[in-house]
């Protein structure tokens, strides 16, 4: 898998399980209903936080990012959902990839 779409992925999930998580504390102490939520989505979003962070490494080697973008994004993961945010913004910043600077299209779309 390349390091971006790793990035990606990772950022994706990692929001979710923070929404997870949230609706989770909401259920456990406003609703006081259950804290299988927070039993389930604490867990889920501990593995996902620290793969985010791995992911963040590795494609900010790979990509060569600078100090500032790599901790921006490190920094997105403590406030909910902003790794969304963030991954959004280091997507549109992104240099084109050689094939599509050389042809003008992707390669999937010249088939």
């Amino acid at each position: 898998m390349q390091p971006y779409r790793l990035f990606r992925v990772t950022a994706l999930a990692e929001a979710f399980s923070w929404t997870g998580l949230l609706v989770g504390m909401y259920l456990k102490h406003v609703a006081e209903v259950t804290d299988a939520g927070v039993w389930l989505f604490g867990r889920l979003h501990g593995v996902l936080f620290i793969a985010y962070l791995v992911a963040t490494a590795w494609v900010a080697r790979a990509e060569r990012w600078s100090i500032a973008r790599t901790t921006v994004a490190v920094l997105a993961s403590v406030p909910p959902l902003t790794t969304l945010l963030v991954e959004r913004w280091l997507s549109r910043r992104r240099p084109a990839p050689a094939e599509v600077v050389r042809t003008g299209a992707p390669a999937e779309e010249r088939g």
